[in-house]
């Protein structure tokens, strides 16, 4: 790893961190269903309490001034259940609905990635060494993690293709922009966020199929299972994130003999 991405304050993109992602988004997903629904929190509680967890994990990873891992993805799973609350306070609550709800988060996040590559001069999201681009990172992840929310149920719900089909449909976007990245030019930054943006609500779809009951196209597995499923997927990828460098070094010599 060279000097520039071990003074980062963000993770490399690569395929580990895109497992981790899922596995939190999804968390998101049916975390922010077990407080709101499953414990009666309500969507308005709920985005209280997990924004002030975010603003708390926040606070630590930004005065950190470096990439840890526990410290960055428990600040990321938390803007992923927060941003599933806000995403149904929109839709249910306020009576927006889905679809309008994701036109304003897709302005809201034209407007912040717009200032932040108007003042950093990229979007790169590799390397961070800012306070102030940090803060833009953080901020266009709450909003993107909000909109994959609305974005998934609005394929689910609004347009009724339901939790499997359209969590299909997702995965093939996703595979297309794999494609996309290794075989054209196309910008990878511009990839990365329609990929990040798209990965929430194959999470949030996914954990949907997972939690919703049968006659609504669900497995009916139950939030609480649902989220100690997938909080144990993410302990165990975060240990394999924090032992990556060990592993990939034991890989090489083993290879070498």
């Amino acid at each position: 790893m060279t000097k520039n991405m071990i003074d980062t304050r963000v993770p490399q993109i690569i395929i580990l961190y895109w497992i981790i992602k899922i596995a939190s988004t999804t968390l998101g997903e049916t975390g922010a269903d077990m407080f709101s629904m499953t414990f009666k929190f309500g969507y308005a509680t709920t985005i209280m309490i997990f924004m002030a967890t975010f603003l708390l994990f926040l606070g630590i990873k930004l005065s950190l001034k470096r990439y840890e891992p526990l410290t960055y993805w428990l600040t990321f799973t938390a803007t992923a259940i927060v941003g599933t609350a806000i995403s149904d306070f929109i839709d249910r609550t306020l009576g927006l609905g889905y679809a309008v709800g994701s036109l304003v988060l897709v302005s809201l996040l034209g407007i912040v990635l717009y200032f932040w590559h108007r003042i950093d001069g990229t979007l790169s999201v590799e390397k961070i060494y800012k306070t102030s681009s940090e803060l833009y990172y953080w901020i266009a992840f709450l909003i993107a993690n909000t909109l994959g929310t609305a974005a998934g149920d609005f394929l689910a719900d609004d347009l009724e293709i339901g939790f499997m089909q359209s969590a299909t449909l997702i995965s093939i976007v996703l595979l297309t922009l794999v494609v996309l990245n290794y075989y054209t030019k196309i910008s990878k930054i511009f990839l990365f966020w329609l990929a990040f943006v798209l990965t929430r609500p194959f999470g949030a779809t996914f954990g949907d199929l997972l939690t919703k009951p049968l006659d609504h196209g669900g497995l009916d597995l139950g939030t609480i299972g649902a989220s100690t499923f997938f909080a144990v997927v993410l302990v165990l990828a975060l240990i394999l994130e924090i032992n990556y460098e060990k592993i990939n070094h034991y890989r090489k010599k083993v290879m070498k003999r």
